[in-house]
């Protein structure tokens, strides 16, 4: 239980703030706003004010916690501590960066951010090590987080996953090999192809009607794949798999990976939104503990880097580790932001003191919410049976469905940021998806449900109660199940093209990458046939006002084709 006294009614939240003694000048611990109000009577008159809540005890069981049995030992973050230690030399500096800590920064951004983050940034001085070659603090601070998540060895990345999904491929195929990977697969492995010039071998994922929702892949489909490619007298270079999605469908990752390990095939995981998974026994387990080869996570996502940054995690002996270094050292920047290599550092050493038990009150304000939430009439919670062919569903994600209300995601999102001044991680056409993270606080869940209710309230009397999916959102579902591929994403790209009206297009090769953003899912990628099915699609997201990344027309009124 978590107790709180009083505050008046409307009265915003206060964060109670702790200082982590060892990191005080770097990294602060987690905030949690802590009431006793359940959230399941948000909306009420007696908000309780917060104060500081202690972490239930974990009873373990038969799941396995990330190096639990290993005992893993905490250990201060060795880059963090010496960047602390070079910001507060008092040295005569010639070198960059030009603001030269502080001394010339801008005087608008000093005014955003203030003084100190400048103090920190700084270039690959010799006392914090270097990238390339891999040496001191940097090399340190990796092998600690290489300890933590269970990895051989772990590289830290300042280019975002990306970097790491293309790394990953460059490093296992080579021009003209097949990768196999669903056609949900996020945009970063398209370019991953443009670079190494594998070939696509995809497999169409699950699709949930109801909600418009794309899910994993099984290990049935991974098998057809590979039998498809022997056929052709041929082998995949590799297997890329996306787990959790991004509305949180994990794949059976286990039986995925004995299959194609069967086979001498790697299997590269992009865990971009699943770097907390194992860290408690009701989450999944993480991509690692199951046997991926290669594991990319943005550590910046649901755990506390900063954004931007994530980490390369290699097990097993199938991937030659020399050319991933090869890869980073061609996609990565010669000149790493300082900042950000330290949040890799603090992030880890933020989880490492107590890897049991730091999600024990994020995953209850989950829990909490989720019972809340599936008590509002007319709003849909995507559970099992939804999805039923997949092990498990990321419990920090919570995708809210409205078509029963009469909304689209669209439309809900619209409502709840106006009146509640909510924001969630994903906008779709029939529903929304929050993410709830060890930053999750109670009030701005209380305002969640306040919000649900309202729309409850607001548009369940002029429908009544109707059956899922009888209300249609008007947008086209994702057209991934009639893809032709004419030319190889590689040809296409430096192909020549030309211009034409979006409504010529039809039947013409497609000449660049097109994907509404969020999820960064591609729905025409160079080299495809551009079908009907696919442009209905994208002009619906359009009307919606939704983003579609990579075109060079923004607006979509015209796209290039190949000559």
């Amino acid at each position: 239980m978590i107790l709180a006294s009083s505050l008046p009614s409307g009265t915003n939240s206060m964060l109670g703030l702790t200082k982590n003694q060892y990191l005080s000048h770097f990294r602060r611990s987690r905030v949690f706003v802590c009431q006793e109000t359940n959230i399941s009577e948000a909306g009420k008159d007696d908000i309780k004010s917060p104060i500081q809540g202690s972490s239930a005890e974990v009873t373990k069981g038969n799941i396995s916690i990330l190096n639990s049995q290993t005992a893993y030992q905490y250990t201060p973050p060795p880059l963090v501590s010496a960047l602390e230690a070079a910001a507060i030399q008092k040295a005569a500096t010639f070198h960059f960066p030009g603001h030269n800590r502080g001394r010339a920064a801008p005087s608008s951004l000093i005014r955003l951010i203030g003084m100190r983050p400048f103090l920190y940034d700084l270039g690959e001085l010799p006392e914090l090590g270097s990238f390339f070659p891999l040496e001191g603090p940097i090399m340190e601070a990796q092998k600690e987080a290489a300890k933590l998540f269970g990895s051989s060895e772990t590289w830290f990345l300042v280019g975002g996953t990306t970097c790491g999904i293309q790394a990953a491929i460059m490093a296992t195929c080579s021009p003209g090999d097949t990768l196999i990977l669903p056609r949900n697969s996020h945009m970063s492995a398209i370019s991953a192809m443009i670079l190494s010039g594998a070939l696509p071998h995809y497999i169409f994922p699950e699709y949930d009607s109801d909600w418009e929702v794309a899910g994993g892949v099984t290990p049935s489909q991974i098998e057809k794949a590979v039998k498809e490619l022997e056929t052709k007298g041929t082998k995949a270079a590799a297997v890329f798999v996306t787990s959790p999605t991004y509305h949180g469908i994990c794949s059976d990752l286990s039986a995925i990976c004995h299959l194609c390990h069967s086979y001498g095939t790697p299997v590269i995981v992009d865990e971009a939104h699943g770097a907390h998974l194992g860290f408690h026994p009701q989450m999944p387990k993480s991509a690692l503990q199951q046997g991926a080869d290669l594991v990319v996570q943005s550590t910046h996502k649901v755990l506390c880097s900063l954004t931007q940054s994530s980490m390369l995690h290699i097990s097993g002996s199938i991937v030659n580790r020399e050319r991933i270094r090869r890869c980073l050292q061609i996609l990565q920047s010669t000149s790493p932001s300082m900042l950000l290599l330290a949040s890799l550092d603090a992030a880890r050493a933020q989880i490492s003191k107590n890897p049991e038990t730091i999600f024990n009150e994020a995953m209850e304000l989950s829990t909490e919410a989720k019972s809340s939430i599936e008590k509002i009439p007319g709003i849909s919670l995507l559970d099992f049976p939804s999805f039923s062919s997949f092990p498990a569903i990321d419990p920090m994600r919570l995708t809210l469905g409205f078509w029963k209300l009469g909304l689209s995601g669209y439309e809900a999102d619209e409502i709840l940021s106006r009146d509640q001044k909510v924001i969630p991680e994903i906008v779709g056409t029939r529903s929304i998806t929050i993410v709830i993270s060890m930053g999750t606080c109670r009030d701005h869940l209380l305002r969640l449900v306040a919000g649900l209710k309202q729309l409850s309230e607001a548009f369940l009397p002029f429908l009544g109660e109707v059956d899922d999916g009888v209300i249609n959102s008007g947008q086209e579902p994702l057209p991934f199940t009639n893809v032709s591929v004419q030319l190889s994403v590689r040809d296409a790209f430096f192909a020549s093209k030309r211009r034409v009206n979006i409504r010529e297009s039809l039947g013409e090769i497609c000449g660049e990458l097109i994907c509404p953003y969020p999820p960064g899912t591609p729905v025409l990628c160079p080299g495809e046939i551009i079908t009907e099915e696919a442009l209905d699609y994208l002009l619906g997201v359009r009307v919606n006002f939704g983003l579609i990344a990579g075109p060079s027309d923004p607006t979509l009124s015209s796209i290039f084709v190949c000559e």
